[in-house]
């Protein structure tokens, strides 16, 4: 029985552990401990990498999400657009401004927002969407821009899983008025800590979106309105630059895992795709990069019939970590319930995918033996062979 975990942060770390004590010493003896020119190298960089004029290296992924929509003036009485399923940070953004979750359904074979429901739930107050790239994969950013244009809506880019995706060779935070993305370890680009990054193409919103990071602030200690301190380390970015040369490589070795388990599953009994029109007698639905680009943050599988939580014991039986990523959809959350926003009884996918997705293993570093039993473990499972 070979141990297989959900995520493994040794192997790549160790692998850059020389560079990584080089660049602490450097940030530790030049005594600069906030913002700086590792911090703006990094940004310069991320900027480059994702194609896009301004990128700003952030405290977290929330806090990127919440600069953006401070950026944009989104407040009291405003709505955004936002999926249930999904983690809870993208619709507590909005909720701590005052503004107002809409509760939106995703697609069951993408797992990302689904813009026809989108549209029926588009109201007078609807100021902006905020879509999210879950696990990895980009929207059809051509119809997110010509939704978004028709409805006279901002975009905000939750790209907290994806930053490295691509549609059409466009990425992913490049295409919305803002975009953000996290940086916490578990992410392609993991740092040693929670960081994020904010990108547009708009030069006044990018300098806005600056002063706002440093509490309103310019010139120092002048402050025209109200900001926070959204503002990453130099440490974190000096790591952060170290990986980001790594990511493509990353995400490569990601896709190679996710080509394994497919190429290993296929044809075998009770498992398939989820695709529209997939065998319904399936025990286990594979997930599928429909963009062709994504970067496989997850491999979250569909086990429709009840029979999730089942797998999840099976697997652990067998000493393959695996997680569900998300139990209740955002609309169930204690915090949200009593509110009853919009859309809150009209998104019966989400309330489905909760009850069925489990993640397994999908890191770079997977061995050929781990994942092998992974896969042996899920074809077993699927044709009833459970002892």
């Amino acid at each position: 029985m070979t141990n297989v975990p959900l995520l493994d942060l040794g192997p790549q770390n160790r692998a850059l552990e020389a560079q990584f004590e080089t660049a602490f010493r450097d940030v530790l003896r030049s005594n600069m401990f906030i913002m700086g020119p590792r911090l703006e190298a990094f940004e310069k960089d991320c900027a480059a990498f994702l194609g896009v004029k301004h990128a700003l290296g952030v405290s977290s992924g929330t806090d990127a999400l919440l600069l953006a929509l401070m950026a944009l003036d989104i407040s009291e009485g405003d709505e955004v657009l936002l999926p249930s399923f999904t983690f809870f940070a993208t619709a507590g953004s909005v909720a701590r401004l005052g503004a107002t979750p809409v509760w939106v359904d995703v697609d069951p074979h993408s797992f990302n927002i689904d813009l026809a429901d989108a549209a029926r739930k588009v109201g007078p107050r609807t100021r902006a969407i905020m879509p999210v790239y879950l696990f990895g994969q980009s929207l059809d950013l051509d119809a997110l821009q010509a939704f978004a244009s028709a409805h006279k809506l901002r975009v905000i880019e939750d790209a907290a899983q994806s930053m490295g995706a691509r549609w059409k060779g466009r990425a992913t935070m490049s295409s919305g008025d803002f975009g953000a993305t996290s940086f916490f370890p578990s992410k392609n680009l993991g740092g040693m800590g929670d960081s994020g990054l904010v990108t547009t193409q708009d030069d006044a919103l990018a300098e806005r979106a600056r002063i706002l990071r440093v509490h309103g602030m310019q010139p120092k200690y002048f402050h025209r309105e109200v900001g926070a301190n959204f503002r990453m380390d130099p440490l974190q970015a000096a790591l952060l630059h170290i990986k980001l040369p790594h990511l493509p490589e990353y995400n490569c070795a990601r896709a190679g895992n996710a080509n394994f388990y497919h190429a290993s599953l296929k044809g075998r009994v009770g498992l398939a795709e989820n695709r529209p029109g997939a065998d319904k007698a399936a025990k286990i639905l594979l997930p599928v990069d429909f963009s062709g680009q994504g970067i496989w943050n997850q491999f979250t599988l569909r086990v429709p019939g009840g029979r999730r939580d089942t797998l999840k014991a099976f697997l652990t039986a067998r000493k393959i970590g695996c997680e569900i990523y998300y139990p209740i959809p955002l609309h169930r959350q204690q915090c949200f319930v009593d509110q009853k926003y919009r859309g809150f009884d009209s998104v019966p996918v989400a309330e489905q995918l909760s009850a069925e997705v489990l993640s397994i293993p999908i890191f770079p570093e997977l061995s050929v033996e781990q994942r092998q039993w992974v896969s042996d473990s899920l074809a077993d499972f699927a044709a009833g062979k459970t002892e």
